[in-house]
């Protein structure tokens, strides 16, 4: 009969690292691999193909934006010179005429003349500075202007008619004067000073003499628009 063997110590007993010792885990007394500190690089920065923005223009364009939006700059110095020194040749002619027929066909045909002239150099200055003319500002300035200006053309003929061409003079300054303080309640301020201005020589035409008339339209469509447009010129470019 066999007899059972015994083994001296059981497979479960045995540590795991005494038969498989490459399986053995590093302790915390194994050193451990350190990788020398890098010091990180320095990238430098790529240059820009643009240049930096300029705070100072930018400021100005938005100034810029906000006047054009908020009022009509297309106001033309230049042309108010002209308007000036045809209304000072008109004023001259007038003077020279023998009866009341001939000084108002004169004056008549100088309104025409200004109306043309300011046309045209208000819209050459709202094309050099891309601004509409009867959009936006444009438009609540010629809403502001017109009104008292065909009023006073309807005036015109009615005081004529009437025999009172003694008042004309007066009329025409002081609608003349109300259109541009309404009109350039929209535009640059030096308009509607310039409007004030132009009341007051009317208010003057109405308790001055009869002969005084002729040379305070002089004044007025004249001087007036040469001083306002050279001050125009130099403040707001042409």
């Amino acid at each position: 009969m066999l007899r059972p063997v015994t083994l001296h110590h059981k497979v479960l007993d045995n540590p795991l690292h005494s038969i498989y010792p490459f399986l053995e885990m590093p302790g915390s007394r194994h050193r451990r691999l350190r990788h020398p500190h890098r010091t990180p690089r320095l990238i430098a920065p790529i240059p820009s193909a643009t240049p930096p923005p300029d705070p100072v223009a930018d400021l100005r364009f938005i100034r810029d934006t906000m006047e054009r939006s908020a009022s009509f700059t297309a106001v033309p110095g230049w042309g108010q010179v002209i308007l000036g020194l045809t209304a000072l040749a008109a004023a001259r002619l007038a003077a020279q005429q023998s009866n009341s027929s001939g000084w108002l066909k004169i004056w008549l045909a100088e309104g025409v003349l200004a109306a043309i002239i300011a046309f045209i150099s208000i819209r050459q200055k709202a094309n050099r500075r891309g601004l509409p003319i009867f959009t936006g500002p444009g438009r609540r300035v010629a809403f502001g202007l017109f009104p008292p200006l065909i009023a006073g053309a309807l005036l015109t003929f009615l005081l004529q008619r009437a025999g009172l061409q003694s008042a004309l003079a007066p009329a025409w300054l002081l609608l003349y004067g109300a259109g541009i303080i309404t009109g350039g309640a929209y535009s640059v301020a030096i308009v509607p000073v310039m409007g004030v201005c132009f009341m007051g020589i009317g208010a003057l035409a109405t308790i001055a003499p009869v002969a005084w008339n002729n040379w305070l339209l002089a004044v007025g469509f004249g001087g007036l628009h040469i001083v306002f447009g050279f001050l125009i010129a130099r403040r707001h470019g042409g």
